[in-house]
């Protein structure tokens, strides 16, 4: 008699992204020390941008959360559950803080992508932010985004105007859902920026919603097939390579910080500030 077939293992033999879990410290120490490499900026702007619900405003609290060693919520987050329009509507500069003061990058966070045509940030708003015509604070309008004849536009803006880096942050349970309009709106992003050259990185939220195994463990997280398997299908999707895509946790319902949780924030954070302060260097030898 024949018994029931062993399910297939959800566990890849070896991790096949190495990393090192027992970074934090030196991943922390590195970044709180780090130099912005052009005299004239004293801090790096990096925008993060993202589909509605995907975490974007969680990520930019769970970045300073790993620096201060609690959880923060500069960044206002929509609880709710509740996503048909983005939450956030304001461009908002959070600047990175550690227990040993304000570090030298600015994440910003932008009102969500939407599928509709005429609803969430355009892409003309994203475009225009990341070359530094949007003043902070502006309140996005989706059916009349921002042009040169707006109250809040910057004609000439300064390298300290400028993002260096595009983070997009995707949801791990909806990626393969990504919506073709949707789709349409990031190409239109990321064709524009990318004569630019502007680094582009993908943040993978919610990866511990999509795998029992990272739930239980976040150290699995790269043993993972299911999360190897997203992590493809957000490449596929849009473009980037899989060097560029992290995965993480974001802090929700947490009161206390994690270490393992803070090493893999961190070190995607390190790669992102990285390469913006790369792409300044560049900039400004021009």
């Amino acid at each position: 008699m024949g018994g029931k077939a062993a399910k297939p293992s959800q566990e890849l033999e070896k991790e096949w992204r190495n990393f090192d879990w027992g970074q934090k410290e030196e991943l922390k120490k590195r970044l709180e020390k780090f130099s912005v490499s052009h005299p004239n900026v004293k801090c790096i702007k990096i925008l993060v941008a993202g589909q509605i619900g995907a975490g974007k405003s969680s990520f930019i609290n769970s970045v300073n959360s790993t620096f201060q060693g609690r959880i923060t919520s500069a960044a206002v987050v929509d609880s709710s559950g509740v996503c048909s329009h983005s939450f956030t509507q304001q461009l908002k500069a959070h600047q990175v803080r550690s227990v040993k003061g304000d570090l030298p990058f600015y994440l910003t966070d932008i009102m969500g992508l939407e599928p509709e045509a005429l609803a969430g940030s355009q892409p003309e708003d994203v475009i225009k932010t990341i070359y530094g015509h949007v003043k902070d604070e502006y309140k996005f309008k989706p059916e009349d985004p921002i042009n040169d004849k707006s109250q809040d536009y910057i004609s000439d803006p300064s390298l300290s105007d400028k993002a260096f880096c595009m983070v997009y942050v995707v949801a791990a349970d909806t990626v393969q859902y990504m919506n073709e309009q949707l789709n349409e709106k990031l190409k239109i992003i990321r064709h524009r920026i990318r004569d630019s050259r502007i680094p582009q990185v993908i943040i993978m939220t919610k990866v511990d919603e999509v795998c029992p195994l990272v739930k239980e463990d976040i150290r699995k997280i790269y043993i993972s097939k299911k999360i190897k398997e997203k992590m493809q299908l957000c490449s596929d999707n849009i473009g980037v390579p899989m060097c560029s895509i992290f995965p993480v946790k974001n802090y929700c319902d947490e009161i206390n910080t994690d270490d393992n949780v803070d090493v893999l924030i961190l070190k995607a954070f390190d790669q992102i500030v990285n390469l913006a302060n790369d792409r300044l260097r560049e900039s400004a030898s021009k």
